[in-house]
């Protein structure tokens, strides 16, 4: 590149999710993944029942992000390939809305005897 940033989809973001994980993968694992494309400011693995499998890593520049997306969507790890997304707030509090939605629908169905 000659110095000059190549513009960037909108979607690209410092922050990325990534799914499909090995239950037993640890955090320098994660790091020795991941660190390859660019200097790591935080992994956050979850450890809930429903978020097992799944981190958040965030690169402290955008483009190290970018590459990283591009190179480890489908990344083979322990037997399992990698689902590595960009993280949208939007698109996931929408799904949160959505799920909020299903539970009081069910509630009320409940309430009133509805099926």
């Amino acid at each position: 590149m000659s110095g000059k940033k190549v513009r960037l989809p909108p979607e690209v973001n410092r922050i990325i999710y990534v799914r499909n994980l090995p239950y037993k993968i640890t955090a320098e694992e994660l790091y020795d993944i991941f660190g390859k494309y660019g200097p790591i400011r935080q992994i956050r693995k979850g450890n809930a029942p429903d978020t097992r499998g799944t981190a958040f890593v965030v690169y402290e520049d955008i483009y190290d992000a970018k590459n990283a997306v591009d190179h480890l969507s489908g990344f083979h790890v322990a037997g399992r390939y990698l689902v590595v997304l960009y993280y949208n707030a939007a698109k996931l509090q929408k799904k949160k809305d959505a799920e909020k939605q299903k539970e009081e629908l069910a509630e009320l169905r409940r309430k009133f005897g509805v099926e």
